[in-house]
């Protein structure tokens, strides 16, 4: 799985608090692709590629995005022809905190692409009064 963010800071962040949240459980492959390569604020295709590439293991490669321009940088990415991520590859549609802990909890119980998916994308149903 791979967590998009404009800020470095606020993707590794997420991933801290979504590892730390899954107690004993072994996590899935992560990665973040935080702001830009000079690690200012924003999307690089660059980054989300390289990062999605680093934790595929031909299962696919769940991609939560944070908002704005890092979705429509990857999904401009899927969209490529041949895709620049792995196959399999799917952007999650989900809320950015409560999905990452979703998304690290069904994977690393043995959640596969689908149930991980359906996972985060429950979250967005998730009230609070």
């Amino acid at each position: 799985m791979v967590l998009v963010s404009h800020s470095k800071a606020v993707a590794e962040s997420v991933a801290a608090l979504s590892g730390a949240l899954i107690g004993s459980v072994e996590p899935a492959p992560l990665a973040v692709a935080g702001g830009t390569p000079d690690g200012g604020i924003g999307t690089s295709a660059e980054l989300i590629t390289a990062a999605a590439r680093s934790v595929d293991e031909g299962q696919g490669v769940a991609v939560l995005c944070d908002m704005g321009s890092a979705v429509l940088t990857v999904k401009s990415l899927l969209g490529e022809e041949p895709s620049q991520l792995p196959e399999g590859a799917r952007i999650v549609d989900a809320p950015f905190l409560e999905g990452a802990v979703a998304i690290t909890l069904t994977s690393a119980i043995g959640g596969d692409l689908d149930a991980v998916l359906a996972a985060a994308e429950d979250a967005r149903g998730y009230r609070k009064r």
